[in-house]
């Protein structure tokens, strides 16, 4: 992610109450929703208000800002229209003191740094114990490199060490990171972006946070301009491997040599691209998934290649497809239920695979991504033999499994 001065933003009043200090410490944050967001807000202009409800419109949950609204006021008004539309808002700070900072229920947290070396941690851990006591219940929001980042942008011999490492010393709330996959015919980054959900999941269960990331929706540099199919990707591999938040990079185009294309879901004049459609669609989906999704533990997560045989991949999965290329995230549902998020890994072609549950189908639901209802399991080639499950490319479908 491009760099802005996000901690030397400007300051912002105080709205709402102080929430109160237990005894047993502050109050943490809580994420009680799926989080849906992006990169880059739109300007704080005389358009405000219509480009707010253009952002819900295209069913995001979540408002970074820092780009777009960096005055008081203009926070404020940031705040305010997204509990108008039932959105949360991560807001600038400004550099004011903790305890001058906006509150109110339409704001998560604050933004305070993108992308830290780990000579940065002790100062951010300080500054995120100092906002957790003023601000009991808002996020200090930290984004973290992605493993393609050099050990001298780290500060860590290794990525692991980055991480956990920031987890550890700086105790933050949510873990996030951005990893942009280069998906060319020449040049396929899938597998480095699972390995790098992988580290997130991993560190996040250790921590019992949810973890977020960020992924690519514009051309820049040698990313190329995705697909829908190409974000349905990213964005269910994120959630087979557990993610509570997905971002996209970016809503407003920035302008600058580094974006010269352009191309993000809004342009830097205002207008909508063939992207704001296909993330209102895909969006759409995610809303109606997210009450389960947020009730889901991640248990284990499987790669099955081409040339696999799936019944040894998957000998202690709670779903076995035919031969082909999946990526399958197991859960624990709050309520005790086994979940299976099964998620075509080919971003260009469709997969019917024939799939058998370890239990019987009268015990598996389906969550259907256009109401959230759990649904029966439907036959997509009843004519055939065995239980067909259509995936069209980058999809993925989440189950439920009674005992």
């Amino acid at each position: 992610m491009f760099r802005f001065a996000i901690l030397g933003l400007s300051a912002f009043l105080v709205c709402g109450h102080l929430q109160t200090v237990s005894a047993a410490g502050p109050v943490r944050f809580q994420q009680d929703r799926l989080a849906i967001g992006f990169w880059f807000d739109p300007p704080a202009d005389e358009q405000m208000e219509a480009r707010y409800a253009e952002i819900a419109e295209a069913n995001f949950t979540l408002v970074i800002g820092g780009f777009g609204a960096r005055t008081p006021e203009q926070v404020r008004l940031q705040i305010a229209l997204c509990e108008k539309y039932d959105m949360r808002a991560l807001v600038a700070r400004a550099g004011l003191s903790p305890d001058q900072l906006p509150t109110g229920d339409g704001c998560w947290g604050y933004m305070v740094r993108d992308e830290p070396n780990a000579a940065d941690f002790p100062a951010l851990a300080e500054m995120v114990a100092q906002l957790r006591k003023a601000r009991p219940g808002k996020m200090a929001y930290i984004n973290l490199f992605p493993n393609y980042a050099s050990p001298a942008q780290l500060g860590t011999a290794t990525y692991d060490e980055h991480v956990e490492r920031f987890a550890r010393e700086v105790d933050i709330d949510v873990l996030s990171m951005d990893h942009y996959p280069i998906m060319r015919p020449e040049a396929d980054g899938r597998d480095t972006y699972c390995t790098n959900l992988e580290v997130m999941r991993r560190v996040a269960l250790e921590r019992d946070i949810p973890f977020w990331n960020f992924f690519n929706t514009m051309p820049f540099g040698p990313h190329s301009d995705p697909t829908e199919a190409q974000l349905r990707w990213q964005i269910y591999t994120s959630l087979a491997y557990g993610a509570k938040g997905v971002l996209y990079f970016c809503y407003w185009t920035p302008r600058g040599g580094e974006f010269p294309k352009g191309g993000a879901i809004i342009t830097a004049e205002g207008r909508r691209t063939r992207h704001y459609d296909q993330a209102r669609r895909i969006n759409a989906e995610l809303k109606n998934l997210g009450p389960t999704l947020m009730r889901l533990t991640s248990t284990a997560v499987h790669r099955v290649r081409g040339d696999d045989d799936p019944k040894k991949v998957l000998a202690d999965a709670p779903l076995t497809p035919s031969p082909g290329e999946y990526l399958v995230g197991v859960f624990r549902h709050a309520d005790g239920r086994r979940a299976v998020l099964l998620s075509n890994y080919h971003f260009a072609y469709t997969q019917w695979p024939t799939v058998a549950f370890a239990v019987d189908l009268s015990k598996v639901v389906e969550v259907c991504p256009q109401t959230g209802r759990e649904v029966p399991v439907l036959d997509d080639s009843p004519d055939m033999e065995g239980l067909q499950l259509s995936l069209d490319a980058g999809m993925g479908r989440l189950f439920l499994l009674s005992e």
